[in-house]
C-alpha cells in the first residue's frame, strides 16, 4: 500500500528518532531493566504521546495507517519503547472513545503531553486469554465504586499515572473505568523477571477496597468487555506493525554482518545459502508489513473485515517475526548468541510478540470463528 506524503514524512521523522535516540541506549536499558525516560520525554516532544488523541484535545489524532507506522518505527529502535507507547495510547483510545466530555477533558490533554502515563488493566492470572473469567469486583455504594481484585502482565505498571480498569460489577457484567495510580488501596507489585522486553516494566496491580467516584465510570455497566475488545482489534495491528519494526531491524542488521564478515576469502553474502536466507526474511518481513498496513486500511475504512485482518496481520508478523530474528542470530553464528550483536535481544524481544494482546492460537481462533462460523 502506498503511503502518502504526510505518512512517509512521519514514517522518516520516527525513523531517525528511532535509529539515532533510540538504539543507542537500548542494549543499557535492556541490561538495567530500566525504562529510558529521556526517551519518553522524546516522544512527547515529537506530539506520539498524543498519537491517537483527538486535536480538540491538544492530539496527533492518527489515521489507523500513521499509528501503524509509528509503532513499526519505533520497535525498530526498541520494542520496549514502542510497547510503552501503544499501551499508553490504548488508555487514551478508551478515554477518547468511551468517555464523557468531562473525563475527555479532565484526562485527555495531560496524558497527550506524556505524563501521567497510562496503563490498561485487563489480565488477570486466571483470566488471560478469557477476560470474561475476571475476579476483580467494584461493587457501587452510593456514589463510589469500591474496587477489590487483582490484575497481572500490566505494561508501565510502575510507570503509570492513569489505569483504565475492568472489573465486573456484576457477575456477567464488566464495566469500564478510570483508576488514578495514587488511589489510596492501591498497590504496584514487583517487577517481572523476563525474557525480553526487559526494560518494559511489567508488573500486578492489587486493589484493597479501593473507592473511586461514580464519574471515574467510562462505560455503562455491562458495557466493558465489548469495549476492551473493540479497543484491542486496534492494539493487536500495533503489535503486528511492531513485530514488523524488530524484523526489519533484524533483517538490517544481519545484511550488514554478512556483507562485512568473511569466510575463506570472502565475504558470508557471497554464499548462495546465506542468499537465500536473506531473502526469506526479507519476504517474510514484507509479508507482516503489508498484512499490518491492510488491516490498518480496513480499520480506517470502517470495515466490517477489520477483525480478521487484524488478528491475521498479528498472528503472521509475529510468528514472522520469530522466524526473522532466529535466523539473524543463526547467520551471525557465535557472535548472535552473545549481547555483542543486538539480534540477540531482537531474538528475545520477538517472543512475547507472539503473546500479548491475545497469543497466535487465540488469533488462529477468532479468524476459524470469522470464517467458519
Amino acid at each position: 500500500m502506498e503511503l502518502n506524503s504526510e505518512q512517509q514524512a512521519i514514517r522518516d521523522l520516527v525513523h531517525e528518532f528511532a535509529v539515532e535516540e533510540i538504539q543507542p541506549i537500548a542494549r543499557e536499558a535492556d541490561e538495567t531493566e530500566q525504562f529510558p525516560e529521556e526517551i519518553w520525554d522524546g516522544l512527547s516532544d515529537l506530539d506520539l504521546t498524543g498519537l491517537t488523541v483527538p486535536e480538540q484535545y491538544g492530539g496527533f489524532d492518527a489515521d489507523p495507517v500513521t499509528y501503524s507506522i509509528v509503532n513499526e518505527q519505533l520497535a525498530y529502535g526498541m520494542l520496549a519503547v514502542a510497547t510503552a507507547l501503544s499501551v499508553h495510547c490504548l488508555a487514551t483510545s478508551c478515554i477518547a472513545a468511551f468517555g464523557s466530555d468531562e473525563q475527555k477533558e479532565r484526562w485527555l490533554p495531560e496524558m497527550v503531553a506524556g505524563r501521567p502515563v497510562g496503563a490498561f488493566a485487563l489480565s488477570e492470572t486466571s483470566a488471560g486469554s478469557n477476560p470474561a473469567q475476571m475476579q476483580t469486583t467494584a461493587e457501587r455504594e452510593g456514589d463510589t465504586y469500591v474496587i477489590n481484585g487483582d490484575k497481572q502482565w500490566i505494561t508501565n505498571g510502575e510507570r503509570s499515572g492513569v489505569i483504565i480498569l475492568f472489573a465486573k460489577t456484576a457477575p456477567a457484567e464488566i464495566t469500564q473505568f478510570v483508576v488514578p495510580s495514587d488511589a489510596d488501596g492501591l498497590s504496584v507489585g514487583k517487577k517481572e523477571d523476563k525474557l525480553g522486553l526487559r526494560a518494559s516494566d511489567t508488573t500486578s496491580l492489587s486493589f484493597d477496597d479501593v473507592r473511586i467516584p461514580v464519574e471515574n465510570r467510562l462505560t455503562d455497566e455491562g458495557d466493558g468487555l465489548s469495549a476492551a475488545l473493540s479497543i484491542l482489534t486496534g492494539g493487536r495491528i500495533a503489535i503486528a506493525s511492531q513485530a514488523v519494526g524488530l524484523a526489519q531491524s533484524a533483517l538490517d542488521q544481519t545484511i550488514e554482518y554478512v556483507t562485512e564478515r568473511e569466510q575463506f576469502g570472502s565475504p558470508l553474502s557471497d554464499i548462495q545459502a546465506v542468499r537465500h536466507k536473506i531473502a526469506d526474511m526479507h519476504a517474510t518481513t514484507q509479508t507482516g508489513r503489508m498484512l499490518a498496513r491492510d488491516a490498518a486500511q480496513k480499520k480506517k475504512m470502517e470495515s466490517p473485515e477489520t477483525s480478521i485482518a487484524a488478528s491475521t496481520a498479528k498472528y503472521r508478523a509475529s510468528e514472522g517475526a520469530m522466524d526473522v530474528t532466529n535466523e539473524a542470530v543463526q547467520l551471525h553464528g557465535g557472535y548472535g548468541y552473545t549481547t555483542d550483536f543486538d539480534v540477540e535481544r531482537l531474538y528475545r524481544d520477538a517472543k512475547i510478540t507472539t503473546i500479548y494482546e491475545g497469543t497466535t492460537q487465540i488469533q488462529k481462533t477468532i479468524i476459524a470463528r470469522e470464517l467458519l462460523d
